[in-house]
């Protein structure tokens, strides 16, 4: 059984969609990127997961937990860092680990706190108030509280954010040990980087809807296509190019010309952008590529 599995869920601000019917899974140790432009979900879904948002339709089981019959229960299995953390700024690092190891009822509080502290890099700011800290420190106190309790399940929205690179970096492989040890990850961020360096899948949504989800891979080998930059975007070029066998689709966005195909073409679409003054060509492969022509709707 997935340790996440979504069904059909959905989600009403009053007249507004803001989840529409959407069904995933995630299984034991994996680590799952949720992508998608601002408004399109992702926190909104990551809410109903942690128990902390009641979904209008559907259902969420965290293991074999359903979170709208037992909230409470998911919240003992689950930790959650959201992207602006609520963090009790005027305790010490210590104090408000303290705090939250004791809501989230950790096994050994003073242990569990030390042991946080450790892992997120706290300790020469441990005995500091938390307003005196820097962004990039109350971020990861932010994920010391989500980890306190040794959660099975991790749902992080932007856990990077105003992290400098070497902490990113710091953070990413902390986060790939803990899918080692049997932890489910699923994070939101914007930076793509990130998600290829560390996540197995990704899921991709869109104005509440789930537009994607696959292994970066095969996203990748499914967004196959051309990308190139020619002195003369004239209609001519889009006629030639729709005549190449294998080509499946041609056309312009901003200031690009974009093919799309179903085999290697590479060597017949030059020799016709050639004739337009072609001034260079890439392979259209990346996840970043992948990612705009999806929310772009290409």
């Amino acid at each position: 059984m997935a340790t996440i599995e979504v069904e059909h869920l959905s989600k009403w601000y009053g007249g507004t969609l803001a989840v529409d019917d959407i069904s995933f899974s995630v299984q034991k140790g994996e680590i799952v990127g949720f992508l998608g432009r601002n408004g399109a979900g992702k926190t909104t879904t990551m809410r109903i997961l942690t128990g902390s948002l009641g979904a209008t339709e559907g259902r969420a089981l965290i293991g074999d937990v359903d979170v709208s019959k037992d909230p409470q229960a998911v919240k003992r299995i689950v930790g959650y860092l959201p992207e602006f953390p609520p963090l009790y700024v005027d305790m010490t690092v210590r104090q408000y680990l303290t705090f939250c190891a004791n809501l989230k009822r950790a096994s050994n509080v003073s242990t569990s706190v030390e042991r946080v502290i450790q892992e997120t890099s706290l300790g020469t700011v441990a005995h500091r108030v938390i307003d005196h800290l820097s962004k990039g420190y109350r971020q990861r106190v932010g994920l010391a509280q989500a980890l306190v309790h040794e959660p099975k399940v991790l749902i992080l929205d932007e856990p990077m954010s105003g992290l400098d690179p070497q902490q990113r970096q710091e953070i990413l492989d902390f986060i790939k040990g803990l899918a080692q040890r049997g932890v489910t990850v699923v994070l939101s961020t914007h930076v793509l980087a990130e998600v290829e360096t560390v996540c197995d899948r990704v899921v991709i949504i869109e104005k509440g809807k789930i537009l994607a989800q696959d292994s970066l891979e095969k996203l990748a080998d499914a967004g196959r296509g051309i990308v190139m930059q020619v002195a003369r975007m004239e209609p001519e070029l889009f006629d030639r190019l729709a005549q190449i066998p294998g080509v499946v689709g041609a056309f312009e966005r901003e200031d690009e010309v974009v093919v799309r195909a179903d085999r290697e073409v590479r060597e017949e679409v030059a020799r016709v952008a050639v004739d337009f003054g072609l001034l260079a060509m890439r392979a259209e492969q990346g996840l970043q590529d992948v990612f705009l022509r999806l929310t772009r709707g290409d």
